[in-house]
């Protein structure tokens, strides 16, 4: 865990379970996640219960991960970017306590550029890469580009080159 874990700017309940080696940010919450080795989270992100972070995975400033979101190892997510878990967001089903959570899955490798907004209920296929500032509604392919709001299908696929 990185020496930042003891800083009284981040607020990391007991119940999180962190990977070797994780960098963290000042100004982070996180609560019940799994966040997992080599992983970086910015500053002023907030990582709800049940989410889990793979390894490698870098999650920039600004950043909000809801309950339901699993990203997988080597998941770039940008500033900024929000995921959603709930279409249909009420007062009335929240205090019934029978909202549904819609779960979001970000396949190996894939990017999430600044300011998109998930929502639930989609995947992101390995190697794919959503634009900044996309609203993604749908799942989107492996290795596929989207952009837009909505976001929709670019032009060709993301190129195959490893980031360093």
């Amino acid at each position: 865990m990185s020496d930042s874990a003891s800083n009284p700017l981040c607020r990391i309940a007991a119940d999180v379970v962190m990977g070797a080696r994780v960098r963290l940010n000042p100004f982070i919450n996180l609560y019940g996640c799994r966040i997992g080795d080599d992983c970086m989270i910015g500053t002023f992100v907030e990582i709800q219960r049940d989410v889990v972070v793979g390894a490698r995975s870098r999650i920039q400033s600004h950043t909000f991960i809801c309950s339901g979101v699993i990203l997988e190892e080597e998941v770039f997510v940008g500033h900024g970017v929000m995921f959603i878990n709930d279409r249909r967001p009420s007062v009335a089903t929240t205090i019934a306590g029978n909202w549904k959570l819609e779960s979001t899955l970000v396949r190996r490798g894939a990017s999430i550029g600044s300011g998109a907004i998930i929502m639930g209920g989609v995947t992101i296929g390995e190697k794919a890469q959503v634009g900044a500032g996309a609203v993604v509604l749908h799942d989107v392919g492996p290795g596929e580009v989207v952009v837009g709001i909505p976001a929709r299908a670019s032009l060709g696929k993301r190129p195959a080159t490893t980031r360093s």
